[in-house]
């Protein structure tokens, strides 16, 4: 590095490449990626262990950028150090098809670790990533696994309630390997953040069990003997790093002006001749940008060593198999032994019971299968008899206790995904996703693994009431895009639904599961995977042409069997079809769709939620029978009979629709 190149010099490139970036897209926010210049550039350039030619090194430190509105911050350390993201794709910020959008997107950008903008997300999702670390170190050793977490964090990431579900569980399970740096500017949107806010964040984390120090966001040995100082703590750290959100603007730096806007050509110029950088925008001269890179490129002399490491390590073919995603050989097999099982005892199990039994089955099959609950663990059934808990004793466990934290835990888990090397599933009650949505989304975007065991999943839960009765919920996760929803119908559908879940590699899922329990529907063998293209014809109508096809999923689908026996009595040709999965269905080819829903035919759905999304299925002469509002509390029973989702109904509503 040339010695006239210093540390002001290397963060005044990130300022001037943020200001530049945001003012020609005339969007986005100059404030923070100028503020935290100082800060990033000590991570960059003295701790953080990347190396830019090889970016999903498995053993490279995260960084996650939870203030993901300073995107151009992120962007710009990642052309500066080398990474794949030309100078060009920073002129085109904000801009349509460009690798630099308005927020970091994991799979999109490289070098970005997981999808932030959400305020809080990132932070929560950093939870996982360090928690995985230490699960994957607990497998496999220290000479494999040795890599810190860093969080750039703003005042929104910690004024959002996730941000407190996340610090508590990390500091709960003593994640000493995470770091978060607070961008401690006192300044959002509205204004100083002494308008809405007056806690003490310092506080608020050493109660939560952090390490906590603080200090001049603009001294880089401040900086640096900080980050020191917290790596050597046995708790997770945070650094208040006090900053001047728009560092160097003249008129506007520590205001909100330069929060979310450009700075204006005017004041660019001031900030250039206050910073002392005379250079044209989206200039950055070789001197600087040669220091820039020669930071970049000291990984890779590490990775080379940890890659001599891994080549020579007996667990290495485990710990390839771990990261690349795939399922190990006995999974098949272990599935398939089940579903016969479960064929010759017909169980009549609630389909929270029966994934319980499948995840025994799994946990054996798939040791990177990692569980968990938002303290429902006895009623979600999620708990396998293999899997040992997770604590800051033992990282080896495979059960998190999340505690009731349905967004954290969510949030945990998609970090847990993105790491490498785990499957997480957690559960909760169905109606509680819409604590966990934020995150199940962010799942969906981001395109990962992570499955979500949703118990209680209709007015069938019972006394609990409406406040727990999801009506409309199924209907809200089917309009996320890339979220399959399993709603299995008996015991074998559940480990059909368990085997499509951990087979999709490139989506989250939802099982929704039932606590009261249901009859046997399929009690023959069959090699195949009825489930595994949405919908199928569970009973095909007798006699003569099909007149009725009664279309249900879960708990319903024993109802419409015996509404089809009734239809059958009385002379009306009568097809059941379980669906389970809109979403695989809605993938199949229209002659599929149409064989399984018959043309010319009358098209009953049933369902115990709300319509909205079935007329996709019944088409404009179809009937819907399900909820039309909230449940209300009392046996399961009665309430079905007192909504009028019951056999009877089915009967007489495809009676009247016939005459």
């Amino acid at each position: 590095m040339s010695p006239f190149v210093n540390h002001s010099l290397m963060a005044n490139a990130i300022r001037a490449l943020a200001m530049d970036a945001v003012q020609q897209a005339n969007s986005g926010h100059p404030g923070m990626p100028m503020g935290m210049a100082d800060v990033a550039t000590v991570l960059f350039t003295q701790f953080l262990k990347f190396d830019p030619s090889d970016p999903t090194w498995p053993d490279r430190d995260r960084f996650i950028l939870s203030a993901g509105h300073g995107s151009m911050l992120l962007y710009a350390l990642l052309y500066l150090t080398g990474y794949d993201l030309p100078l060009d794709e920073l002129k085109r910020f904000r801009q349509l098809g460009s690798k630099t959008p308005g927020h970091p997107e994991y799979g999109h950008t490289v070098g970005v670790e997981t999808t932030t903008g959400p305020l809080g997300q990132g932070l929560a999702t950093a939870v996982g990533m360090a928690l995985a670390e230490r699960m994957f170190a607990a497998r496999f050793g220290q000479e494999l696994v040795d890599h810190w977490t860093y969080v750039i964090a703003g005042d929104g990431c910690l004024m959002e309630g996730i941000s407190q579900e996340a610090i508590s569980l990390a500091g709960h399970l003593k994640l000493g390997r995470m770091i978060v740096l607070w961008d401690d500017n006192r300044i959002s949107i509205d204004g100083p953040t002494n308008l809405s806010t007056s806690e003490d964040q310092h506080a608020r984390f050493a109660a939560a069990g952090w390490h906590v120090v603080a200090v001049d966001g603009h001294n880089p040995e401040a900086i640096s003997n900080a980050i020191t100082a917290a790596q050597k703590d046995s708790r997770p750290s945070l650094v208040a790093c006090r900053t001047i959100i728009g560092y160097g603007a003249p008129t506007k730096a520590g205001t909100e002006a330069t929060h979310g806007a450009p700075l204006g050509d005017k004041e660019i110029s001031g900030v250039r001749e206050a910073l002392k950088w005379p250079y044209a925008p989206f200039t950055i001269p070789d001197d600087i940008l040669a220091a820039w890179r020669e930071k970049g490129n000291r990984g890779r002399a590490i990775n080379r060593e940890w890659s001599a490491r891994l080549a020579n390590h007996p667990k290495m073919p485990e710990f390839q198999r771990y990261l690349s995603g795939e399922l190990p050989p006995d999974f098949a097999p272990a599935v398939d032994r089940l579903r016969q099982r479960l064929a010759k005892e017909a169980p009549t199990w609630a389909t929270r019971r029966s994934s319980e039994e499948v995840l025994n089955t799994l946990a054996e099959a798939v040791p990177e299968l990692i569980g968990g609950s938002a303290d429902l663990t006895g009623s979600n059934n999620t708990k396998a008899k293999a899997m040992k808990p997770v604590s800051a004793q033992d990282f080896s466990g495979r059960y998190i206790y999340y505690g009731v934290r349905e967004f954290g835990m969510a949030a945990v888990m998609n970090g847990i995904a993105l790491h490498g090397g785990f499957i997480p599933y957690g559960g909760t009650f169905l109606v509680f996703t819409d604590y966990a949505r934020p995150a199940i989304r962010l799942s969906a975007l981001m395109g990962i693994r992570v499955v979500y065991v949703m118990t209680h999943d209709s007015i069938g839960l019972g006394e609990d009431g409406p406040t727990h009765q999801p009506v409309e919920h199924l209907a809200a996760l089917r309009a996320i895009p890339n979220l399959y929803v399993f709603r299995p119908a008996d015991a074998m559908e559940t480990a059909e639904c368990w085997d499509l879940a951990l087979n999709l590699e490139t989506a989250p899922s939802v099982l929704a599961l039932t606590r009261q329990g249901l009859p046997a529907l399929r009690t023959s063998y069959r090699q195949d995977n009825l489930c595994a293209r949405g919908a199928y014809i569970l009973a095909e109508a007798e006699a003569g042409m099909r007149k009725v096809t009664l279309i249900a999923s879960g708990s319903e689908v024993a109802l419409a069997m015996t509404a089809r026996k009734s239809l059958q009595e009385k002379g009306i040709p009568t097809a059941v079809i379980s669906m389970p999965c809109w979403e695989l269905f809605a993938e199949q080819t229209e002659a599929y769709q149409q064989e399984v829903l018959g043309s010319g035919t009358l098209r009953i759905g049933i369902e115990a939620a709300v319509q909205f999304g079935w007329e996709k299925w019944l088409g404009n002469e179809g009937v819907f029978i399900g909820m039309k509002g909230f449940g209300a509390s009392a046996p399961a029973d009665r309430l079905y009979k007192h909504f009028g989702i019951t056999a009877d109904a089915i009967v007489e509503a495809a009676q009247k629709k016939l005459k």
